[in-house]
């Protein structure tokens, strides 16, 4: 199972975006739906989605936060046909961010945002396609502009299973980006491929909540490392969510509550979401005990 999971948050769209999703990528399926009853949100849908063979998690839960291209899916492809068909379906409704067409770095290549938002490069790669054909890529920009290479090497250092692959910097003459900044790095953390760059371009968007990483722990001892290393901004925490100092927000989650969610107990999923509600970081013995009416 991934240990890293990304989360996407709509306003009341989740279900209807994750059957699109999976209309578009072969072994896709959405694996089960859960209704979370009176959150600040009022009632929330949450749902996990199989999207070529990765694992997604989904949430409608209120118009609070929008995507940005700040965290964007890039989708590698090994045909041409592959990408215009791709581009082409997500485009609808959707927006463009760069036009379709051939690039130093990919013969066939399109950046749009979907009808919901969401944004997702789709490019063709040499080669095949590796296990992970869908990459969550890092924009820093604005404040975060030139911290790329930072945060790659600060995530190295709190993730235990992580390697680092290929970094381009920009060259003179790419301005307004610089040398010292990040064109494009690719890594990985607990076997998730992730992307990063910088942009010096005049972006009026930052990162937030509207995509976030969920990492799943098997114990207390497990959250309370990742929590000590991640958090940041104290105001940020709440419901296991934290922001991380790059402003990227993270959801530090006990394994076994997964389960708790998928129950068909009402009762039980009350009593669990009651007691999670008033938690900052999560203390899993008293979610167990919520579970189990203790």
């Amino acid at each position: 199972m991934q240990k890293i999971v990304t989360h996407l948050w709509y306003d009341k769209e989740a279900l209807e975006a994750a059957t699109f999703y999976s209309t578009l990528f072969a072994n896709s399926k959405i694996m089960n739906v859960v209704t979370i009853k009176d959150t600040p949100s009022g009632d929330s849908e949450t749902l996990t989605l199989k999207l070529a063979g990765q694992e997604f998690m989904l949430i409608s839960a209120g118009p609070f936060f929008k995507f940005t291209p700040n965290i964007s899916l890039r989708v590698d492809c090994e045909t041409e046909e592959e990408v215009v068909f791709l581009y082409d379906r997500l485009l609808v409704d959707g927006n463009v961010l760069m036009k379709l067409g051939s690039y130093p770095f990919s013969g066939k290549y399109g950046w749009i945002e979907d009808r919901y938002g969401l944004s997702w490069q789709i490019m063709l790669v040499d080669g095949p396609v590796a296990n992970q054909k869908i990459t969550p890529t890092l924009m820093f920009t604005g404040d975060q502009l030139g911290k790329a290479e930072e945060a790659i090497h600060f995530y190295e250092t709190v993730f235990k299973n992580a390697t680092e692959g290929e970094f381009f910097h920009y060259e003179e003459g790419d301005a307004p980006d610089t040398p010292d900044t990040i064109k494009y790095a690719g890594f990985t953390l607990e076997d998730q491929a992730f992307a990063a760059m910088d942009s010096a371009q005049a972006h009026d968007f930052s990162f937030n909540e509207a995509i976030s990483f969920i990492v799943y722990c098997e114990d207390q001892e497990e959250i309370d490392y990742y929590w000590e290393k991640l958090s940041f901004v104290p105001e940020a925490e709440q419901c296991g969510w934290l922001k991380d100092k790059f402003g990227i927000s993270w959801q530090i989650v006990p394994r076994i509550m997964t389960e708790m969610m998928q129950t068909k107990d009402p009762e039980k999923l009350g009593r669990v979401t009651a007691a999670f509600l008033k938690m900052k970081k999560f203390d899993v013995a008293a979610l167990v005990n919520a579970f189990e009416g203790v």
